[in-house]
C-alpha cells in the first residue's frame, strides 16, 4: 500500500501545473453583441414607436455596461496572485455579477416606468413588420452569445460568464414578450397589450436580477461546494481512511471559479515527518483530482492527542457515512 501511495505521489509531483485561463474573449464578444444590438433595438422603436421595444433597447443598454464591467472584472481576475493578494482575485467575479444583477433591476425599473406612461398614454404602433424583424434578428444574435457564454460559464465555472450570459438570456425573453405583444397589437388593434406586455417582461427580469444577486452573496459569504463535489471528496477520505488514519473538520468553500478545502488528517504520532507528509500530499493529489481548480490545505495531527479533536471548526461537513448522505 505504501508503495502505491509513493508513486501516485511522484507522478503527481511531476505533473505540470495547469495554466489559468484568461476568459476576457468572451467578455469582448458580450460587448460587441450588446452595441449590435443597442443599434438594431433603438432602429426598431425608431420606425414603430413602441413602447416595448424602447424596452428592448433600454435593456440593451444595461447589457453593454455589464459587459463592459465584465471585460474589466475578467482582466483583474486573470492577474496572477502577489504579494498584496495571495489568494488572486478570483472573488473579484461576484462583485460582476452582483453589479449585473442590481443593472437587471434598473433596467426593469425603466422598462415598468415607460410601461405605466404607455397604458396613462396609449399610441399607435408604425410599420410592425419592419420593427418586429429587426428585433428578431437582435434577439438570435443574443441568444447565440448566451449560450457560448453559458457554455463558458459551466467550463470553467466562472460566476462573471455564468451572469453574463443569463443577462443576455433576460434580453432575449424580453424580446420574445416585446414580439408576442406587438404582433397581437396588431392582430386586435388593441393598444394597451405593448405597455402590459412590457409590464409582464419587467417583472421577468427582476425575478432574474434577484437570483443572480443571491448566487453573488453566497459566494462572497464563501458558501460551500455543491453537494456533488462534496460528496466526491468525502469519497476520497474515506478511501484513505485507516484504524491509524482519520479525518475530520472538512470545510469548503468557492471562490469564482476556484475552489477550497480544509481538512485534518490523523496519523499515530510515531510516524516520521516525511511519512506524514507525503500521505498528506497523496490525499491533496487524490481530493485535486475529484475537483477541479481545488486548493486543499491539510494538517497533520497526531491521533493520541486529545488536542486533535478540540480544534474541530463549527460548520464542518461530516466524514461519517450516515451524515453524507444528508448533504
Amino acid at each position: 500500500m505504501r508503495t502505491k501511495l509513493l508513486i501516485l505521489h511522484n507522478k503527481v509531483m511531476a505533473q505540470s501545473p495547469k495554466e489559468h485561463v484568461n476568459l476576457t474573449r468572451y467578455a469582448w464578444l458580450s460587448l460587441a453583441a450588446a452595441v449590435a444590438t443597442i443599434v438594431l433595438k433603438t432602429s426598431a422603436y425608431a420606425v414603430t414607436g413602441s413602447v416595448g421595444l424602447l424596452s428592448d433597447a433600454a435593456e440593451s443598454l444595461v447589457n453593454l455596461a455589464a459587459a463592459v464591467i465584465a471585460l474589466l472584472v475578467l482582466r483583474t481576475v486573470a492577474k496572477p496572485a502577489d504579494s498584496r493578494y495571495t489568494f488572486g482575485r478570483s472573488k473579484a467575479e461576484y462583485f460582476s455579477s452582483a453589479v449585473e444583477g442590481s443593472m437587471i433591476f434598473v433596467a426593469a425599473g425603466f422598462i415598468m416606468y415607460a410601461a405605466v406612461g404607455r397604458l396613462l398614454h396609449p399610441q399607435a404602433i408604425d410599420k410592425l413588420g419592419v420593427g418586429l424583424v429587426i428585433s428578431v434578428i437582435a434577439s438570435l444574435i443574443n441568444g447565440a452569445v448566451s449560450l457560448v457564454l453559458l457554455h463558458a460559464a459551466k467550463l470553467y465555472r466562472s460566476p462573471t460568464l455564468h451572469a453574463d450570459g443569463i443577462h443576455l438570456g433576460t434580453d432575449v425573453v424580453t424580446s420574445a414578450g416585446v414580439v408576442i405583444g406587438v404582433t397581437l397589437v396588431g392582430i386586435t388593434h388593441w393598444q394597451p397589450l405593448d405597455p402590459i406586455v412590457a409590464l409582464l417582461v419587467g417583472i421577468n427580469i427582476i425575478v432574474a436580477g434577484f437570483r443572480l444577486v443571491r448566487g453573488s452573496l453566497a459566494g462572497l459569504m464563501d458558501v460551500t461546494l455543491p453537494d456533488a463535489q462534496n460528496k466526491a471528496l468525502l469519497a476520497v477520505l474515506r478511501q484513505f481512511t485507516t484504524p491509524t488514519v482519520q479525518f475530520h473538520g472538512l470545510q469548503t468553500r468557492v471562490s469564482g471559479h476556484e475552489a477550497y478545502a480544509n481538512v485534518d488528517i490523523q496519523v499515530p504520532g510515531q510516524t516520521s515527518v516525511l511519512a506524514s507528509h507525503q500521505l498528506a500530499e497523496d490525499v491533496k493529489t487524490a481530493m485535486k483530482s475529484a475537483v477541479d481548480d481545488l486548493h486543499v490545505m491539510v494538517h497533520v495531527e497526531p491521533i493520541e492527542d486529545q488536542l486533535s479533536y478540540e480544534d474541530i471548526p463549527e460548520g464542518y461537513i461530516p466524514i461519517n457515512m450516515e451524515n453524507q448522505e444528508n448533504l
